[in-house]
């Protein structure tokens, strides 16, 4: 028998019943087309980007987002598909809180000193505390904390990153903590940096560089479990090889002279050189962002020292198996 509209209440459709076939999102597509993505064009490379230490010079009390969502057609703030990089700048004596949206949340300390007291939800970070922080210092968190910055009597600049991105388009929200607040104290690392750098294989190492790493990932070897944190010194005179890995590098200069640049391109000819490349120069306190796959060499002929700080989202690709560092021959 027919239902009217009109005859009561309109039956139940238990679970099963329904004539809905579920097909209406369904798409197909030739493999060839779809296999690679940024390659057709559906997906936006990760493009090669500077960001000027203006940024954060001309700036007050604040975050200053290095964003790039337009270049990568993200609908939220990022700087690489994973992660999103921003100055902190704090004049002296004033305050930040954030409550971000992260699993890992790095700050790397260029000017001043201050401290950052941090309240995390039960099983997060421990409960609460006050980390106090000075120049060349880490300090990372975990999820679940509400993080209160301030400054003390000098201006505070602090380059951060998270992974906030990530989760954005996972469409989660950060849950359990996978570590505890912590620092990496400025001497320390200085010092285990000055270890490598005098060790009689420097000089034939691709990099001199010490990785930050955690107790509680083991494994990976990482600051945490999906970000990478590497110090490291470029020598006076000196080239470090091509290079190239699947995750996107920040790269964060700490200090230089003029004359320290990065070459990025995608091929290297018979001889391990860089062909065609785009040109990175290098400004203490900048940034940059290296795009995943690509071959690149750093350079110092500025007859000083360098130090550089890359952060990327190495972790993560190091716990899937899908890192793939590679360097150029050396014997070309």
């Amino acid at each position: 028998m027919a239902i009217d509209a009109h005859d009561g209440p309109s039956p139940v459709l238990l679970v099963g019943e329904a004539t809905e076939d579920w097909s209406g999102d369904a798409r197909y597509h030739e493999y060839s087309a779809a296999a690679d993505p940024v390659g057709s064009g559906s997906v936006r490379p990760v493009p090669i980007e500077s960001f000027s230490p203006d940024l954060h010079r001309r700036a007050g009390t604040g975050l200053v987002p290095l964003d790039l969502s337009a270049a990568l057609g993200t609908a939220y703030l990022a700087t690489s598909p994973a992660l999103l990089a921003a100055f902190l700048v704090l004049d002296p004596g004033e305050s930040v809180t954030t409550t971000p949206d992260a699993t890992s949340e790095l700050h790397h300390v260029l000017e001043g000193s201050g401290t950052t007291a941090f309240e995390c939800a039960p099983g997060a970070g421990g409960g609460g505390g006050t980390i106090a922080w000075g120049a060349g210092d880490f300090v990372v968190l975990p999820a679940g904390c509400t993080v209160h910055h301030t400054a003390g009597r000098d201006r505070a600049l602090l380059y951060r990153v998270t992974d906030a991105p990530l989760l954005a388009y996972l469409g989660v929200s950060p849950g359990t903590a996978r570590f505890a607040p912590t620092r990496y104290d400025a001497a320390t690392s200085r010092a285990r940096l000055a270890e490598v750098e005098a060790h009689p294989d420097a000089a034939d190492r691709n990099r001199v560089s010490i990785l930050l790493g955690n107790a509680a990932h083991p494994r990976t070897m990482t600051v945490t479990h999906t970000l990478w944190a590497m110090l490291g010194v470029l020598p006076t005179d000196r080239v470090q090889r091509p290079h190239r890995h699947q995750s996107v590098a920040l790269d964060l200069i700490t200090d230089c002279a003029p004359g320290c640049y990065t070459l990025v391109g995608r091929q290297l000819d018979e001889r391990g050189a860089i062909v065609d490349p785009v040109r990175v120069d290098w400004e203490a306190t900048g940034a940059f962002v290296t795009p995943p796959g690509l071959w690149h060499s750093h350079h110092n002929e500025s007859g000083r020292p360098a130090h550089l700080v890359p952060i990327q989202d190495a972790g993560l690709h190091t716990y899937l198996r899908s890192l793939d560092i590679r360097f150029a021959p050396t014997g070309a």
